[in-house]
C-alpha cells in the first residue's frame, strides 16, 4: 500500500534527524553544488555527446553516479532555482518569476532553505554566480542569512569589465571567487560551496548578425571552429508544423528565429554553445584542483546539475518552458568520494527531480530534512540501494506570466506523459506514450483507445495540484494581485 506524502515526509524527517544525532562534526562531508543554466541531459561527454568536451565533469561521473532520468519541476531559471533553495514545487513556493513584481519566495521558506539549515549545522557557505530569485525580504538580507560570503553575477553582460579596464567572463569570476573561498576555508569546519553559472544561457538582447548569442570564456577561443554541427535530430519542419498554433506562435518559435533559423546562424551559435560548456568545464577543473591542493577532495561531495533543459532547434524551437523531454530533462551527477570502487562509475535509472536536491544535501550533512520538503534524499541511490516506494511519476508545471509562454501543468510517468495547457480556449491537452513514441511525436489525447489513460493522468495532475497548494501562498498571491 502506497504511503501518503505526509507519512513519507515524516519518515524522511525522522531518518534525517537520526543521522544528525549520529554523525560527528568531523565526519560531515563538504559539499560543492554546481548549477548550470540551460543545459539538457545529453550535452556532456559522459552522457554520450559525440562532440562536446567536458573532461572534468566526466571525471565526476567516473567517480560517482550519473542519473539518467533527472527532471525539473519547472523549466525556467527563476522558479527552478527557487525550488532548489526551498525544496518546494512552483505551486507550493509561489515564485513563478514574473512579470515583476512577482510573488516572491517567502521568508518562512528561506528559513527552511538548505543553506540556512546547513549554516545552523555549522557549515560555512559560499555562493557565487547567477541568483535570479526574488525574496519577500530584501535580497541582500536573504543571501546573508543563507551564505557567509556571496557575490551575484546575474544575466547581464557575460564579460564583466574590471577595475583595470580588462574584461573577464562571469564563469571565470565564479571560478575566481570559488577558489578564493576554498583557499580561506578552515580545515576544521565543513563547507558548502554553491557555484551558480550563467553558462550556457544565451545573450538574448544582442541580435547583431555574425556575433552569436553564446559568449564563451577566452580560454576556449577557437575551439570547435572546424566543427560542422549535426542538424537537430527533430529539426525537420514537419515536427514544427504538427504543433498546435499557440506553440507555433510561442517564444519557443520567436527565439528559434533569433539563433537557429538559417544554416549559418545554427553553425555559429551551436559552436559557441559548445564552447560555453567546455569553458565552464575548465572552471570546474580549477576548483577540483584547488580541492586537491587543500586536501579536501576525499571528503567533498560534488553535485552537478542544471536549472532546466534546452531546445537546440528540435521541433523548430529554442528556449525551454514547454512540456517536451528536451525542456524538462537535465543532467545530474553526484560524486561522493567515500563510495567504494564497485559503487563508482554507475548510472541510476530512478526518476529524480531538482525537488530532491536540497533534501539530498541536508542528508549528506546529517541534517534533519524539514517535513515540508516535497522531494526525497538521493543518498540511498548514490550508495547503491534501491529505495522502496520510489516515485513512478512526477509533477511538472510552468506558470510564468508572459503572453508568449503558454502556462501548463501535467505529469510525467514511466510510460505516459501528460500536459494541460490550461489557459487555452478550449483547454489543450497532450498525451504521449513514451514506450512506443519516445520522441513524443503523436498526441494521443483525443484517441478513444487511450481515454482511460487520459482520465487517469488528468486525475493525477489534479491530485498533485491539490497536494502542493498551500493556503498561505494562495493568500500572499491574492494580496499581491490586489496591490
Amino acid at each position: 500500500m502506497k504511503l501518503s506524502f505526509a507519512i513519507a515526509a515524516l519518515l524522511i524527517s525522522a531518518v534525517g534527524a537520526h543521522a544528525a544525532q549520529e554523525a560527528p562534526a568531523e565526519t560531515k562531508p563538504n559539499i560543492v553544488f554546481i548549477l548550470v543554466d540551460d543545459q539538457r541531459n545529453d550535452t556532456l561527454g559522459c552522457a554520450g555527446h559525440p562532440v562536446i568536451k567536458t573532461p572534468n565533469v566526466d571525471r565526476l561521473a567516473a567517480r560517482g553516479v550519473r542519473f539518467e532520468n533527472m527532471f525539473v519541476n519547472t523549466s525556467i531559471c527563476m522558479a527552478s532555482r527557487a525550488t532548489i533553495f526551498s525544496g518546494l514545487t512552483e505551486t507550493s513556493h509561489g515564485f513563478t518569476g514574473g512579470p515583476w513584481p512577482a510573488t516572491p519566495l517567502q521568508k518562512m521558506d528561506v528559513d527552511t532553505s538548505f543553506p540556512v539549515l546547513l549554516r545552523k549545522a555549522g557549515y560555512r557557505n559560499g555562493f557565487y554566480g547567477k541568483q535570479h530569485v526574488k525574496f519577500a525580504e530584501k535580497t541582500e538580507v536573504a543571501l546573508r542569512r543563507m551564505f557567509h560570503d556571496h557575490k551575484v553575477y546575474n544575466g547581464g553582460p557575460h564579460h564583466v569589465k574590471l577595475a583595470d579596464g580588462s574584461k573577464r567572463h562571469t564563469a571565470e569570476l565564479v571560478g575566481d571567487r570559488s577558489v578564493a573561498f576554498l583557499e580561506s576555508q578552515p580545515k576544521d569546519q565543513p563547507f558548502c560551496l554553491y557555484m551558480s553559472f550563467n553558462i550556457a544561457h544565451a545573450r538574448d538582447g544582442d541580435h547583431r548578425p555574425g556575433i552569436g548569442h553564446f559568449p564563451w570564456p577566452k580560454a576556449v577561443d577557437g575551439l570547435y571552429d572546424d566543427l560542422d554541427p549535426a542538424a537537430p535530430r527533430l529539426g525537420d519542419p514537419k515536427y514544427f508544423e504538427m504543433q498546435p498554433e499557440f506553440l507555433r506562435k510561442s517564444m519557443n518559435r520567436d527565439r528559434w528565429f533569433w539563433r537557429w533559423d538559417t544554416p549559418e546562424k545554427y553553425k555559429l551559435n551551436m559552436r559557441a554553445y559548445y564552447r560555453m560548456l567546455t569553458g565552464m568545464d575548465g572552471v570546474i577543473g580549477r576548483v577540483q584542483k584547488t580541492l586537491q591542493e587543500k586536501e579536501f577532495t576525499e571528503n567533498t561531495v560534488i553535485i552537478y546539475t542544471a536549472d532546466n533543459g534546452y531546445y537546440m532547434g528540435d521541433r523548430g524551437f529554442a528556449g525551454k518552458w514547454s512540456h517536451y523531454e528536451e525542456s524538462l530533462r537535465v543532467p545530474l551527477i553526484i560524486d561522493d568520494p567515500r563510495l567504494r570502487n564497485k559503487k563508482r562509475n554507475r548510472t541510476a535509472s530512478q526518476m529524480v527531480m531538482n525537488l530532491d536536491l536540497p533534501a539530498t544535501m541536508l542528508d549528506f550533512a546529517g541534517v534533519a530534512v524539514p517535513e515540508k520538503y516535497q522531494g526525497r534524499s538521493l543518498l540511498p541511490i548514490v550508495r547503491g540501494q534501491s529505495p522502496k516506494s520510489w516515485r513512478t511519476d512526477l509533477f511538472n508545471e510552468h506558470h510564468f506570466n508572459h503572453k508568449s509562454i503558454p502556462k501548463w501543468r501535467g505529469v510525467r510517468g514511466e510510460r505516459f506523459t501528460y500536459a494541460r495547457y490550461y489557459e487555452q480556449d478550449p483547454v489543450y491537452e497532450f498525451l504521449h506514450d513514451l514506450k512506443n513514441d519516445p520522441d513524443q511525436i503523436k498526441n494521443l489525447a483525443k484517441d478513444p483507445e487511450h481515454a482511460a489513460v487520459l482520465k487517469r493522468m488528468r486525475a493525477r495532475t489534479d491530485e498533485f495540484r491539490r497536494e502542493y497548494t498551500r493556503p498561505e501562498i494562495v493568500k500572499v498571491k491574492k494580496s499581491a494581485r490586489k496591490r
